[in-house]
């Protein structure tokens, strides 16, 4: 097993649910019956994730005129749902974690459905068609959800329920323990990606950038737009523009059996490791306000 295997299938799930855990103790079930109840704040993220970040995906594709394989490699990605990373940002940045968490399990399963529509269009519109029959395991995906997000956050809670002085004790030390991990993980992506990294930034660097940044900041204007509270806005933004980079490099390699396709995922990668970290570096020291608005 490869250094990169080993980060990306053993290092970074199991410390993504150890993270998941310590979420967990800030959460309880009225904070997922309140979105349930309420769920335009639901219907606004998918939104943005599953119909505008493919829209400005392309778009990016066709205004830098990307080669054919970089173009299909930048569309994969703008395919892919939010990954568990983006839970952790949301914990740091003090977003709405319910609302994160909800996001990136709904859109988990919707994009199992989703992802073989639109790389088929992309495939076919850049000359790239490869003939391959795009199929996503639906078993293996809700298991990974499962395993890494639903399960450690539902103990969490229920140790929160068990335990509700420990879990307020554990909530700023798991809080900078994701900070850690966050930086952790973050140059392990370095290193696994080290040797096509300088491919990478110089094929599609400033598109990939613009794909984060755009997606973010359109999660965060809409959110705003349909006047849902700053932690609801936080929690979109992040969901936005922080995909599965796991997922869409298995789609790139295992399925396409294309390794250049997934160039524009290592880059992007670095990107949104960056601007997360920017976000919590703003975000994580600011007074956390409670807000019963969804």
């Amino acid at each position: 097993m490869t250094a990169a295997e080993i980060i990306s299938n053993i290092f970074l799930p199991l410390s993504l649910a150890i993270i998941m855990l310590g979420m967990g103790m800030t959460l309880m079930l009225t904070d997922f019956s309140r979105i349930l109840k309420n769920p335009k704040a639901i219907l606004i993220g998918l939104g943005n994730q599953l119909i505008f970040l493919p829209i400005i995906g392309f778009s990016l594709a066709l205004a830098f005129n990307l080669h054919p394989v970089m173009a299909v490699g930048l569309m994969i990605l703008a395919t892919c749902p939010g990954g568990p990373t983006s839970n952790l940002i949301t914990q740091v940045c003090r977003g709405n974690i319910a609302l994160s968490v909800t996001l990136t399990a709904i859109s988990s399963i919707i994009c199992v459905f989703t992802i073989p529509f639109v790389l088929s269009f992309a495939l076919a519109y850049f000359g790239t068609d490869t003939g391959v029959t795009i199929k996503l395991p639906i078993l293996n995906t809700i298991i990974q959800i499962m395993g890494i997000t639903i399960i450690p956050i539902s103990i969490g809670m229920f140790i929160r329920r068990l335990k509700p002085d420990f879990a307020r004790r554990m909530e700023k030390p798991m809080r900078i323990a994701s900070t850690v991990i966050f930086i952790i993980v973050f140059f392990a992506v370095l290193a696994a990606n080290f040797n096509i990294l300088g491919t990478a930034m110089k094929e599609v660097g400033l598109p990939t950038l613009l794909l984060n940044i755009l997606t973010m900041g359109l999660g965060y204007l809409t959110a705003r737009l349909f006047k849902l509270d700053l932690k609801s806005a936080i929690s979109i933004s992040v969901e936005s523009g922080i995909q599965n980079g796991t997922l869409a490099i298995v789609i790139a390699t295992s399925i396409l059996n294309n390794f250049e396709m997934s160039i524009p995922t290592a880059a992007y990668a670095i990107w949104m490791f960056i601007t997360g970290g920017i976000l919590m570096w703003l975000l994580g020291t600011r007074v956390d306000v409670q807000s019963n608005q969804v």
